[in-house]
Formats: C-alpha cells, sequence, structure tokens
C-alpha cells in the first residue's frame, strides 16, 4: 500500500512499532530453497530439500559426534603469540582478539575426546570462522597433543578439516605446522591406531597439503571445495579451462583423492563402521 494512502484507510503504525522476522528463522541455501533453522538443526544442518551441507564448526561437529554431546576438551585456553610483530591493516595480536571475541574461542581448532557409539575417540575439529580456519603454531600444536593422547591411550584419532590454509600472520611458524603435524600422525600410523580425515567445506592450502590428505581413509562431505591453491591461480598457471566441477569432493572421489563421501547424519555411523573394521572389532549399533 502507497504511503499516501495509509492513513485514509486507518493504518496508523509508526516505524518503532513495526515488527522484522528474527534473523536466523529462515536459512537460504546457495541453491535458493529456504528452509526453516530449527528443521535445518534437525536434520544436521543439512538442506532437506537440495541436500546442500551447510558450513557448521566444532560445536556442531562435536554435538553430531560425541555420545549425549559428552567430551573432554583439551588445551581449551592455548593461544598464539606474536613472535614476528606482524601487522597489516591492524596488529596480530589485536586480530586474534577481534576473532576470539566474535566467535568464543582461543583458537581455529578444538581437540577433545570422548565416546562415540559407546567406545572412546579423539577429534581435533576446525573452525573456519576464526581467521578462516588458518592453521597457525597453536593450531598444530593442539593436533599434536592430541595425537600424543590418542598414541599413548591407543585410541582412534579423527581431524576434522575447515581451513583456507596457513596463516600468513606467522609466517613460516604457520608452514612448520605441516611437518610437526604430519610427524605425529606417521607415528599413529607406525603404532598401528586409525586416523580419519574428514575434509568439509573448504579445505584448501597447508591444511590439504599435510594432514587433511594424510587419513589412513579420507573422507569428505557433499560438495565440499577441497584443494591447494584456487581455481583461479591453477587456470592462470596451467592456461587451461578447468572441469566445472574441479576441486569437489566427487571431482576427488573420482579420480582417486577420497575413499567415500558420506552425507552428514550419516557421518557417525561411517566414522565408527570403519574403525570397528581396521580394529577387528564387532560392528556397533
Amino acid at each position: 500500500m502507497a504511503w499516501f494512502k495509509r492513513k485514509e484507510k486507518g493504518i496508523h503504525t509508526t516505524t518503532e512499532e513495526k515488527k522484522d522476522i528474527p534473523k536466523g528463522l529462515w536459512y537460504k541455501s546457495p541453491t535458493g530453497k529456504i528452509v526453516d533453522s530449527k528443521e535445518l538443526e534437525k536434520n544436521f544442518y543439512v538442506s532437506p530439500e537440495d541436500g546442500y551441507h551447510v558450513r557448521i564448526g566444532s560445536k556442531e561437529y562435536f554435538e553430531i559426534l560425541f555420545d549425549d554431546n559428552k567430551f573432554k576438551e583439551f588445551d581449551k585456553d592455548l593461544t598464539s603469540k606474536d613472535p614476528l610483530k606482524f601487522e597489516d591493516t591492524k596488529k596480530y595480536p589485536e586480530r586474534l582478539k577481534a576473532a576470539q571475541a566474535k566467535t568464543n574461542l582461543t583458537d581455529a581448532v578444538r581437540t577433545a575426546v570422548g565416546k562415540s557409539k559407546g567406545k572412546d575417540l579423539v577429534i581435533a575439529c576446525m573452525d573456519f570462522a576464526f581467521i578462516g580456519g588458518s592453521m597457525g603454531s597453536v593450531v598444530g600444536e593442539k593436533i599434536a597433543r592430541a595425537a600424543d593422547y590418542a598414541l599413548k591411550n591407543k585410541l582412534p584419532f579423527m581431524i576434522i578439516s575447515k581451513s583456507g590454509g596457513a596463516r600468513m600472520m606467522e609466517a613460516a611458524l604457520s608452514l612448520m605446522q605441516l611437518a610437526k603435524t604430519s610427524v605425529k600422525l606417521a607415528q599413529l600410523a607406525d603404532a598401528g591406531i586409525p586416523y580419519i580425515s574428514l575434509c568439509t567445506d573448504p579445505t584448501t592450502g597447508g591444511t590439504t597439503a599435510s594432514f587433511a590428505m594424510l587419513g589412513d581413509i579420507n573422507i569428505s562431505e557433499p560438495g565440499a571445495l577441497i584443494g591447494f591453491a584456487g581455481p583461479r591461480i591453477v587456470r592462470d598457471t596451467t592456461g587451461k579451462d578447468l572441469p566445472e566441477d574441479f576441486q569437489t569432493a566427487e571431482f576427488l572421489l573420482e579420480h582417486g583423492f577420497l575413499d567415500f563421501i558420506t552425507h552428514r547424519k550419516s557421518l557417525k555411523d561411517k566414522v565408527n563402521q570403519y574403525i570397528d573394521l581396521i580394529t577387528n572389532q564387532p560392528m556397533r549399533a
């Protein structure tokens, strides 16, 4: 109704009295499908109409994988320093504080141990919301310590990757985490302890070049972006047009880089099924 006809029709609602739909009540997927947020949560944060897997963080993955969402978190207060005195548009310590305030996280990964279908499982889960899930010294240290715990207690280990790659604010210190985490995973392999790598959207850069592709089994969610350099850089470097589905989970599965792709609602069952098979244990219901 035109604004100049409102009073004629007896409509006198002021701007202050108008009510908007609360933010977060609905979610619109990239394909245009709209779903109620509560329904989305019940469906493991997957759009029921098109199967689009919404990006989630460690909070949601822990809820999905740990029985009754019960777990013991490791190194909760471990935070990054600023040995390089790095500064771009703002100082690195300021950027860290802003990310911590925004996400209520101390860094881009959380590590924990808990029961999954009745048996202990150690999980390291990355959070893209914290500086793009970038891998700095704290990420490498927390993953290394979680791997040590798995090694000491002979427990299967799982890393959920969601990262933009190395953290530029830590330069070479960030790149050192590739070797550091890879060594720890090699120690797990030598001890015969299963390591499961779950690649989620996006898994890129140094994360892909290290622990994300070193699993005894490498799995992914549907449609996840997985690669080292971005498609534009690859295109410019090679001078060739890329396939339409280049660097998607489906493309990597077809070319042998992944073992399988799983819907999020089946993730807990699939992970534990693999653990039971590799450790020659009775299958859990």
